[in-house]
């Protein structure tokens, strides 16, 4: 497949890139102040969001009072691809910037707008996302953190796990249980809590794949106050906000996800090669056609959704990226041999660290569960798709 654009849209591409290449944030800049958790912004990540924001190229496809520039949709894919190419994150908490201020900018009232939105989009604070816990990791609706309805706060008691970036982040977006005699799906709530606020506990949990982080954490909520005005949407309604918010994190995903796979096959291919081992070269065969496949369905896919038809290929890619990255990451541990385990082969690249192969490799069994766990994939596309009755 090859996609070509007109006259137009390759004076957009063009704009963007010399605007990346003269305020991109330089590698001495990212190594002197690296990131702590994606809940953490550092005073260069701050000034880059936004610069983008400024510049109306944080979020393209928004109108550019909102850090945007009305993009089209080829224009939107074309931006995320170029981000994609040079390894470039547009915003250090993610979460902030694709999950919770579209969900207030969605269904926020206009002083939350301006209070929580828009501060987020320029960098000023950063989030946390409060939707899994011990007893409802997949199955969200199965969540029981309490947030009792007084006359002008909620109290919260409960329990949040999985939670990315909960000890630097200045905000939560939380899903609570409002009303514990609604049916599951009915009787949540969306609040933002200030997570300075007393009766909140955070414990990070350890990472195997770099020594000294963390990014997930327990967070622990005991009698917290939530003012009423933090209610986003309407009471009892949160079902609406927690769906949507999954949306926004999905969006564009598999153009990371391909061109992720497709920066590690190069990174293989450079570390293997030459071999004579026709094992090996087989494998590295498959591992191209695994890159093929990703870009054909992910432009399939966007071809679709551009059009207005209902495109299936999301949860094919989510499912099919994260296992081929994983099959690739092993082929690299297995040919390495014990050059997979040089904790010392460390270097800084664009805007991130480049781990050794096997704690690249340990990372992909994550990648597996975020944003959507595989055997969850695995039941959409047997019943949506194809149309399979339940097990």
């Amino acid at each position: 497949m090859k996609l070509h654009w007109d006259e137009s849209t390759e004076i957009y591409r063009d704009e963007l890139v010399v605007w990346l290449e003269e305020n991109a944030p330089s590698d001495e800049e990212m190594v002197a102040a690296p990131r702590l958790s994606t809940g953490h912004l550092p005073d260069w990540a701050r000034r880059f969001q936004r610069a983008m924001f400024d510049a109306g190229w944080l979020v393209p496809g928004w109108p550019p009072e909102r850090g945007g520039r009305n993009a089209s949709p080829v224009e939107q894919m074309i931006y995320f691809e170029e981000l994609a190419r040079r390894n470039i994150q547009r915003a250090q908490n993610p979460q902030g910037l694709s999950i919770c201020a579209p969900s207030i900018l969605d269904r926020g009232t206009p002083a939350q707008i301006e209070q929580w939105a828009l501060p987020t989009l320029r960098g000023d604070c950063t989030w946390c996302v409060g939707m899994s816990e011990p007893g409802a990791g997949s199955d969200l609706a199965s969540l029981t953190t309490r947030a009792a309805v007084l006359d002008d706060h909620f109290v919260v008691n409960g329990q949040k796990v999985w939670t990315s970036g909960a000890h630097h982040a200045d905000l939560c977006m939380c899903f609570v249980r409002t009303d514990p005699e609604a049916p599951k799906h009915r009787g949540i709530s969306a609040i933002v809590i200030d997570m300075k606020t007393p009766g909140i506990e955070c414990r990070p949990l350890p990472e195997i794949t770099e020594e000294g982080h963390a990014d997930f954490n327990e967070v622990f909520l005991d009698d917290v106050e939530v003012p009423r005005e933090n209610l986003v949407g309407e009471l009892n309604d949160g079902w609406k906000i927690a769906t949507g918010s999954l949306k926004h994190e999905r969006a564009m995903l598999w153009i990371n996800q391909a061109t992720t796979f497709e920066r590690a096959f190069h990174a293989l291919r450079r570390a293997v090669t030459p071999t004579e081992d026709e094992v090996l070269r087989e494998t590295l065969a498959r591992h191209y056609v695994d890159l093929q496949a990703l870009w054909i369905m992910g432009y399939r896919g966007f071809s679709k959704a551009a059009r207005g038809l209902p495109a299936v290929e999301g949860s094919i890619l989510k499912l099919y990226s994260s296992e081929a990255e994983q099959r690739l990451q092993l082929t690299a541990v297995e040919a390495l041999h014990t050059d997979a385990l040089d904790l010392d082969r460390v270097s800084a690249t664009k805007s991130a660290r480049r781990l050794p192969w096997m704690m690249s490799y340990f990372r992909t069994f994550a990648n597996t569960i975020a944003g959507g766990t595989s055997e969850i994939q695995r039941n959409i596309i047997a019943e949506r798709v194809l149309g399979l009755p339940r097990g």
